[in-house]
């Protein structure tokens, strides 16, 4: 099959994209809390709104696009996400944003389906290994620079900029909004995505049968495998507590060590992602020396430890605890979604599609998080993450996949 290099730097710029647009929410809370009058329980409902998304549209689009075509699901994706990012951008209020969010989550759902496998296609199944680890570092760049361009935008318009970007957003922006500044971007970054993919020309991506999404059967018959709900647990567990970290660290800083949430608390959100890029390169060495599930214990625990100093260390422990987090969390969801994929034999396509709707914790962990620190307290309700960081890190111990991972102490190969 012939490659297309053009094809690979489109799905680069896609996960560019989708983690622009979702990992922003973070750096966004103390916003919304503060600008929209929010209790923390109603903040919580925020990112619910836009991960809840995947679990509406993970499997009926695995679906769709083996109905129709990747060209058409991931442009119907940017039109989607364009329409919210527009309604909160022309009307902001606490109702516009919880339906702005989902239905950005749902666009960028969409996508996450899509592009795997065209990746595969496009790049090649010899290079799929190389330009999937390319990916997540550029998806993870991504969330380290978004929060920075952020600031950028509050802090020019805050000083009355006319110039360049600036004439053109301020008297759409309200003044006491600035950070409504992002979403009118993020409307002209769909309608440039939303150009490109139209004008340009896909391969056909040829799912082997085993990846291919089963009907709606093969996948209740999955879940009455103990190992399928485990891992989605593992999955809802991960993005749930990925979240919980990134999301609330922000709001964190501000109300217990009185950091500014416009620039010091989205650095450290944006530090949060790019320690994770960082942790991902030397998981990438690490994981040739030593079993996945032994990696996964080791970090994890560190994870653990320096998430206790982020919640009651001092506050310039707390500032930089936070985003050591992030790197110690790298590793997670590859080493949990590859144990996954390797304990079943079968279905490996409608297995995949029940994984990626576990990124609903994100939404789950968010909003009990969030009703929670009405009632006890941030800091308090935050300790939640001990318990699905203890659940990962029971993973460690009772995984038995059929094949793992193959490091250079490995005389033969492992089954």
């Amino acid at each position: 099959m012939k490659r297309s290099y053009y094809i690979v730097a489109l799905i680069m710029l896609t996960f560019f994209v989708i983690s622009f647009l979702t990992n922003i929410i973070g750096p966004l809370g103390p916003e919304f809390i503060k600008d929209f009058k929010l209790s923390t329980g109603m903040a919580g409902v925020l990112p619910f709104a836009f991960f809840i998304a995947y679990g509406v549209m993970s499997i009926p689009s695995s679906m769709l696009v083996q109905k129709y075509n990747e060209k058409v699901i991931m442009t119907a994706a940017f039109v989607v996400a364009f329409l919210g990012a527009l309604l909160l951008a022309a009307e902001p209020n606490y109702l516009t944003a919880i339906l702005s969010l989902f239905l950005i989550g749902c666009g960028m759902a969409m996508l996450q389906v899509v592009i795997n496998p065209l990746l595969r296609t496009a790049g090649g199944e010899e290079n799929y290994a190389f330009t999937s680890v390319l990916a997540q570092l550029i998806f993870g760049g991504a969330s380290f620079v978004s929060p920075f361009v952020y600031s950028y935008l509050v802090l020019n318009l805050a000083k009355g900029n006319h110039s360049g970007i600036f004439s053109v957003l301020q008297p759409l922006v309200p003044h006491d909004l600035p950070w409504i500044s992002l979403y009118w971007l993020f409307t002209v970054i769909c309608v440039f995505m939303f150009a490109i993919l139209v004008l340009s020309r896909f391969p056909k991506v040829e799912l082997n049968e085993d990846e291919k999404a089963g009907p709606w059967a093969t996948h209740v018959m999955l879940f009455k495998k103990p190992v399928v709900i485990l891992y989605f647990i593992a999955l809802f567990s991960y993005v749930g507590t990925e979240q919980g970290v990134s999301y609330w660290m922000s709001e964190f800083l501000f109300r217990y060590h009185h950091f500014n949430s416009e620039t010091t608390g989205a650095h450290a959100v944006g530090y949060f992602w790019g320690l994770m890029t960082a942790g991902g390169i030397l998981g990438l060495f690490l994981l040739k020396l030593m079993d996945s599930r032994k990696l996964l214990v080791l970090f994890t625990i560190l994870a653990i430890i320096v998430l206790t100093f982020g919640l009651f260390g001092s506050a310039q422990v707390s500032l930089y605890a936070f985003p050591i987090v992030g790197f110690f969390m790298s590793v997670m969801y590859p080493i949990i979604f590859s144990l996954a994929l390797s304990s079943v034999d079968e279905h490996h396509g409608s297995f995949a599609g029940i994984l990626v709707t576990g990124i609903i914790g994100g939404a789950g962990i968010q909003l009990l998080i969030g009703g929670l620190g009405d009632l006890i307290g941030l800091r308090a309700a935050m300790m939640v993450l001990y318990i699905t960081f203890g659940y990962m890190l029971s993973i460690g111990f009772w995984a038995k996949p059929l094949v793992t991972n193959k490091t250079i102490f490995d005389t033969k190969d492992k089954v």
